[in-house]
């Protein structure tokens, strides 16, 4: 397509020039001590710009910190732009987070974590959105060189060649990854070969030339809107400055500068603007005149903003949207359901209520999952519903990040927890510090099997709910009865936060009790009493509920009255029920299946001693694993790992003292 005759080519200029001139800006800004880091993006501005420039205003952008030039093309207003550039209020993000790391869906702009490729996977999610709702938006994100050698950027590239995405993928080459020069990083001249290994488009492209970057552009995303799938476009162009400007560039070879400075992009299109008679030296000097007293204006103002401030209360209300709390009460009816049952019944009831709701996993389609979960799912709600992934833990993940962003509320099955470490950077750093850093809510669903007893070995049997309890913006969920497991994870899945579901494979198919028929929610962060009692308190969850009933009742014969409260979820955790307990029954043990330092049970164990240490006769007990993998003989993990022999010993101590 000739671009040059379909393009407005003042109003391109214009736009080109623009975060040239507010690069140049912010470098004086650092020169003159008023601004105190920067992500220079000087000499690429062609990429931002010409990929904006490209596409419709309905198609989603997920750019990166030298990409100024999105945000400015698609009219994002200068004056809140810079406060947030400058970390002054007014900004986007309150001052929880810095630069382009941040979300404007009404322009239709997702930001970037630090963490390299990993928005990749989110514009697989979005890019799946798109097909589900039949809606013609595409999605482009970008990459740097060196984050094609991150894993996210191989997961989404599969996910979305093998369910054909409109999804463009754009890796911005610089040459080099903070002072590490591609060459050393990369083993082949052009990362656009690999668009082949995935059964999609490569194509290198001239950075540096807008015109080039508009035109393979719009091709990608004709092809892309037509279902195609996604293409690989790889923009060469140069790091002028460096990494930040902290960093300078003395390991960058002066012949480079040489080289890529006669390749200027603002340059070389006056030249073409020159040639073609569009745009004489007097019009560009007025528009420069024009841009630059509009972005020392709207500098000038962000700098005049105060600082960020804000309250310990603003901050706690921030970190998860306002909760689920259209809670529906059980039905008096009643039927005795296994607790794999019971999960699988919440899925097939919010399935049925809410076409938004969608599985992801492996092998849970056809298959119906390792635990069979969703056996017969496919044939009840299709395959674009309950998908079966490539094993891609991080991808999927990723993937649900960008569904929840377009409204849908996905559901992940990770086949075993023990592989949820793959999975880690997507929910520690994306899906739970979203919601605080600019607001938007995210309704994902992670289900995770976890747990031993089983002989399983140390793969496929830890118990690792601690390590999430650590990270402020997920809820975590541990249901330990198949009614609460039902009510549990039906509220999760309508919880407009990331929730966690941990399900202890032992108790699918050993534990059955009665479960309400039809949709009814149990609320998050609300423990229940297990067995009433007045002697010591246990409070534990999940399997080790069971493992404390039984150790009741033995106590019970002996004239030992033990209450037990199962926490059902662990973030929140109901510090009230817990104390109300504690100082009823003055003594306290903790239980929990996962091994013992920093296990779940020490936050407990702390915070009542701190708290209510007037009501204990005794020192608060813990009661868990050996801290070693888990064995894969039974002997081993039954008489050595598991903490279920340690609990009546631990008893009797907390009794006697």
């Amino acid at each position: 397509m000739d671009v040059a005759a379909t393009t407005d080519l003042k109003a391109l200029y214009r736009a080109l020039l623009l975060p040239r001139v507010i690069e140049e800006r912010m470098l004086r800004l650092i020169r003159q001590g008023r601004l105190s880091k920067w992500f220079s993006g000087y000499g690429q501005e062609a990429i931002a710009v010409g990929c904006a420039w490209a596409l419709e205003d309905h198609d989603y952008i997920l750019p990166m910190h030298r990409n100024l030039g999105v945000w400015t093309t698609r009219g994002v207003p200068l004056r809140p732009l810079f406060c947030q550039l400058m970390g002054r209020a007014g900004g986007f993000t309150k001052g929880r987070d810095r630069t382009f790391h941040f979300g404007l869906p009404e322009r239709r702009i997702i930001g970037m974590i630090s963490h390299m490729a990993a928005m990749l996977p989110v514009a697989c999610g979005l890019g799946l959105a798109a097909r589900l709702k039949r809606e013609d938006f595409v999605v482009l994100a970008f990459s740097g060189e060196g984050g094609t050698r991150e894993g996210d950027f191989h997961e989404a590239l599969n996910l979305a060649a093998v369910w054909k995405l409109p999804v463009i993928f754009v890796v911005e080459n610089n040459g080099y990854g903070l002072s590490t020069p591609a060459h050393e990083a990369i083993p082949v001249e052009d990362v656009a070969d690999a668009a082949v290994g995935y059964g999609m488009p490569g194509e290198v492209v001239d950075g540096n030339d807008v015109l080039a970057v508009i035109d393979a552009v719009r091709r990608a995303a004709e092809r892309a809107r037509a279902g195609e799938g996604p293409t690989l476009l790889e923009m060469k162009t140069f790091r002028m400055r460096g990494h930040e400007e902290a960093s300078g560039t003395k390991y960058v070879p002066k012949e480079l500068f040489e080289y890529w400075r006669k390749r200027d992009p603002i340059d070389r299109f006056e030249a073409y603007l020159e040639r073609a008679g569009v745009l004489s030296r007097a019009e560009r000097k007025t528009i420069r005149a024009e841009l630059e007293a509009e972005v020392r204006e709207a500098t000038e103002y962000a700098l005049a903003q105060p600082e960020v401030e804000s309250t310990p209360e603003a901050e706690r209300a921030d970190l998860f949207a306002p909760p689920f709390l259209a809670l529906r009460a059980p039905k008096p009816t009643r039927r005795e359901l296994r607790f794999v049952d019971a999960i699988s019944e919440a899925l097939r009831l919010a399935m049925e209520q809410d076409e938004r709701v969608l599985l992801m996993g492996q092998d849970i389609a056809e298959y119906g999952g390792v635990f069979k979960v969703t056996e017969g799912f496919v044939e009840r709600f299709g395959k674009e519903r309950v998908r079966n992934t490539p094993i891609i833990e991080s991808g999927a993940v990723g993937a649900a990040l960008g569904l929840a962003i377009e409204g849908f509320k996905p559901v992940v099955e990770i086949q075993y927890a023990d592989f949820i470490s793959c999975a880690f950077n997507q929910i520690v750093n994306n899906l739970a510090t979203t919601h605080y850093r600019w607001g938007q809510p995210v309704n994902v669903t992670i289900r995770a099997p976890f747990g031993g007893g089983l002989g399983a070995g140390p793969f496929h049997s830890q118990s690792k709910e601690a390590w999430f309890c650590h990270v402020p913006g997920l809820k975590i969920v541990v249901p330990a009865t198949p009614e609460d497991a039902k009510g549990l994870l039906l509220t999760a899945i309508e919880e407009p936060n990331p929730v966690l579901f941990f399900e202890h494979k032992l108790l699918y198919r050993s534990v059955r009790g009665p479960v309400p028929e039809g949709i009814y929610h149990v609320p998050l962060g609300k423990a229940r009493v297990a067995r009433a009692g007045t002697d010591a308190t246990i409070v534990t969850y999940g399997v080790g509920v069971h493992w404390a009933l039984e150790e009741a009742a033995w106590w019970a014969e002996r004239g030992v009255s033990l209450e037990v409260i199962d926490l059902r979820t662990l973030i929140p955790w109901d510090r009230e029920a817990v104390l109300a307990s504690v100082q009823k029954t003055n003594r306290l043990l903790v239980l929990h299946e996962a091994t013992r330092t920093a296990g779940f049970g020490a936050e407990i164990a702390a915070e009542i001693a701190e708290v209510a240490f007037e009501w204990l006769d005794a020192p608060p007990v813990r009661v868990a694993a050996e801290d070693l993998p888990v064995p894969f003989a039974r002997t081993l993990e039954e008489k050595i790992f598991s903490a279920r022999p340690r609990l009546r010993p631990a008893l009797v101590r907390l009794l006697r003292f």
